[in-house]
């Protein structure tokens, strides 16, 4: 309880701080610089030094460490890092994947494997454009020896996989972090180069760049406003019978992957969480 407790409170102090500044604007960026890089569970030190260098190659500059298993500020990352030391040094580490993405508006997960059951699989193209069009978003990628678990990946709305060669599939985490990052690059680029009036080059990337271009402005709920959702959602199938605990994981999965699909505002969000709150007040004061 004490966990759910505190994550309502944070989405309950930052609606406030919404309603009081009245600047929330999660309308596409035509730069990468919200989009922040999340690594989970890193275990060497020197892969750590690596991704901040490339990191710093493209500009990017925001990145979390969720439960890093190696010193980042320690002479082997330092060393591979070469002069991006201050990525490393302003990095935040948490404790859990939430609490790296508790405002963000987009996360896409990365991926080596493809047997990802339901979870939206795309490439990092397509991706990463979606990924731009939110004002706050990361990247997350999994430990060097596992990737990312079933229950990491359900905080992320999306997973690319890197298309490489089938028979030696596995890439380096730094050499991951790089490839999206160029990626980004690119989009970025053609953004700038047509910003929506130019000819669309007739290649993938500037067709995504195009459609980002085009896109509306959105609205979008930040994960920690869905997160509190999903738990209040999960307490009353509960509550009803609908799932049992041994199948609530699964179930809920479903339920994450159409919210997600909606592009929910956080208008949208409280109304549902309304809803919710409604009917165990309806269901506790039955005759």
């Amino acid at each position: 309880m004490g966990k759910v407790a505190s994550l309502e409170k944070l989405v309950y102090d930052r609606y406030m701080s919404d309603i009081k500044s009245n600047t929330r604007s999660n309308t596409r960026s035509n730069n990468t610089s919200n989009i922040r890089i999340v690594l989970v569970e890193t275990a060497g030190a020197r892969n750590l030094g690596s991704v901040a260098r490339v990191m710093k190659n493209f500009g990017l500059t925001e990145l979390w460490l969720v439960n890093p298993k190696c010193d980042r500020l320690g002479d082997e990352a330092l060393q591979m890092a070469v002069h991006a030391p201050e990525i490393l040094e302003n990095a935040k580490v948490v404790d859990n994947l939430p609490a790296a993405l508790v405002d963000c508006y987009r996360a896409i997960a990365t991926a080596g494997r493809i047997d990802k059951g339901e979870m939206p699989l795309t490439n990092p193209a397509r991706g990463l454009s979606w990924l731009m069009q939110a004002e706050t978003s990361a990247i997350v990628f999994g430990a060097e020896d596992r990737g990312l678990s079933n229950s990491e990946l359900q905080h992320c709305q999306q997973v690319i996989r890197i298309p490489v060669n089938p028979d030696y599939p596995s890439l380096n985490l730094a050499q991951s972090v790089g490839i999206c990052c160029y990626q980004l690059q690119l989009l970025r680029d053609d953004l700038r180069e047509n910003g929506g009036n130019s000819p669309c080059q007739e290649n993938l990337t500037s067709q995504i760049a195009q459609d980002l271009i085009k896109s509306a402005p959105i609205d979008l709920a930040t994960r920690a406003d869905l997160e509190a959702c999903y738990q209040q959602l999960e307490a009353v199938l509960l509550k009803i019978g609908y799932v049992y605990p041994h199948t609530a994981v699964h179930r809920l999965r479903k339920f994450r992957h159409i919210f997600d699909r909606a592009n929910l505002s956080p208008s949208e969000v409280a109304m549902l969480r309304g809803i919710l709150r409604q009917f165990n007040w309806a269901t506790a004061h039955l005759d």
